[in-house]
């Protein structure tokens, strides 16, 4: 099976493209981060996974838009639900681009953070699959969060401290107000 792979960082690859390799499917890799705040850390990230495919041989297709503007646009009035945007917006793209480069599959590696919202990456996965007539490839692949970790480390790639998007920053590093 072709699986078009969502990569919203390198370190959050290492385990879903271990795993779908280990299963006989042929990964494709998939950049599209569009959100990520500031563009320093976007340049980061994408340089990331450029070291991380080059040192484990993955193909991968990069969309390197940074439309800052369009995600605060979309988000500003209700920062809360931020997260359903950005899943929506990256899924949207990566499904397109597999329906039109023909993979059987896409999927993401935001399935392998502890931190996101696996329920909501599942349903949109699979709605915009259809959408496009791709599936979309579900595992829960958080069962490898040490695992990525450790192997991101012996690698030395670069490990972001935050999610990626202004807010996500402000919530990692601001002081929070005491109660």
């Amino acid at each position: 099976m072709k699986v078009l792979l969502h990569i919203c960082c390198a370190p959050c690859a290492i385990y879903p493209v271990k795993e779908m390799r280990s299963n006989g499917m042929k990964v494709t890799g998939f950049f599209f981060n569009h959100n990520i705040h500031p563009y320093q850390e976007y340049r980061k990230r994408l340089d990331t996974v450029r070291e991380y495919a080059e040192q484990i041989d993955l193909e991968v297709i990069y969309r390197e838009e940074y439309r800052l503007e369009d995600f605060l646009c979309a988000v500003a009035a209700n920062p809360g639900e931020r997260c359903l945007y950005c899943y929506c917006s990256r899924l949207e793209a990566a499904a397109a681009a597999a329906a039109e480069l023909g993979f059987d599959a896409y999927s993401s590696s935001l399935l392998y953070s502890r931190y996101q919202k696996h329920d909501a990456i599942r349903e949109l996965g699979e709605r915009i699959g259809a959408k496009y007539g791709v599936a979309f490839h579900y595992d829960d692949y958080r069962r490898g969060w040490r695992e990525g970790i450790d192997i991101s480390k012996r690698m030395g790639l670069y490990r972001q401290q935050y999610c990626g998007c202004i807010y996500s920053e402000k919530e990692r590093y601001a002081p929070q107000p005491s109660r």
